[in-house]
């Protein structure tokens, strides 16, 4: 039998219906994600809950240490997947059940996994027919980007002020590597996990003693070191810019020009 013909008019019928099917994935995390907030399930994640549960909290992980761990760290990989507000309180509760060190990395882990995963949906989803369709001036974005993409997306984790989802999405639209995406989610988050989760690990003394937990006094405390950290990933950025030497047309950079 002979293979059937297709015409040529086929072809953009199969990549629009390409498009929309990558969009599901992210379509779910949207829709996942609206239906969470209408419930209240951001409510869940509360300084209030911890208060309530945490007797029953550090039972369960007393006695299934690992378990509780494992769990953790999908729990915060599924909320940073589905982008769900009051990973913050995560973070405080990984301190308050874990400790210090196991709390950091667990976090560390959990947020990484999620972000990445999210990152992969993004670059397939919306990355790859974006810049299929982009114009000039977002394609020299992201040859800016590409460029220096560590220095770029250390910015994006360092400073206090890019929410955690902008920082996984932006990269993956402007065609970051996934490696260099990990590493700098891994390292980038770590100042701030750290911090938090000493919060957490102090916060059984402040249920006792009825104390105020005062976060954005906090936040006001840890926000300018790591915007110090936010500006010092720039200066690659910057260096390159304005001290980098030029060069011909074969790509070899020129001496300076001597004075006569």
């Amino acid at each position: 039998m002979s293979e059937p013909v297709t015409s040529e008019t086929d072809a953009p019928a199969r990549k629009k219906t390409n498009w929309w099917l990558r969009l599901v994935p992210f379509a779910v995390i949207l829709a996942v994600l609206v239906i969470a907030w209408m419930n209240g399930a951001n409510k869940v994640l509360s300084l209030e809950t911890l208060e309530a549960q945490r007797e029953n909290l550090k039972a369960f992980v007393s006695d299934h240490r690992l378990l509780a761990v494992i769990g953790y760290i999908l729990i915060y990989a599924i909320a940073t997947v589905f982008m769900f507000p009051g990973s913050l309180w995560i973070t405080i509760a990984g301190g308050f059940l874990f400790g210090l060190a196991t709390g950091t990395f667990a976090t560390v882990f959990g947020a990484t996994l999620g972000a990445t995963v999210l990152f992969f949906i993004a670059r397939t989803s919306l990355g790859e027919p974006l810049r299929r369709r982009a114009g000039p001036f977002l394609k020299k974005i992201e040859a800016g980007f590409k460029e220096d993409a560590l220095s770029y997306m250390f910015f994006l984790r360092f400073m206090p002020v890019f929410p955690f989802p902008v920082s996984n999405i932006a990269p993956a639209l402007l065609g970051a590597k996934p490696r260099e995406f990990v590493l700098t989610t891994a390292i980038g988050i770590f100042p701030a996990v750290l911090a938090y989760t000493w919060i957490g690990v102090g916060l059984g003394g402040i249920f006792d003693r009825g104390d105020e937990l005062n976060l954005s006094g906090f936040f006001s405390q840890i926000a300018p070191p790591l915007a110090a950290l936010g500006v010092v990933s720039l200066i690659p950025i910057v260096y390159k810019k304005f001290f980098r030497k030029p060069k011909n047309k074969a790509g070899v950079q020129l001496p300076p020009p001597s004075e006569t």
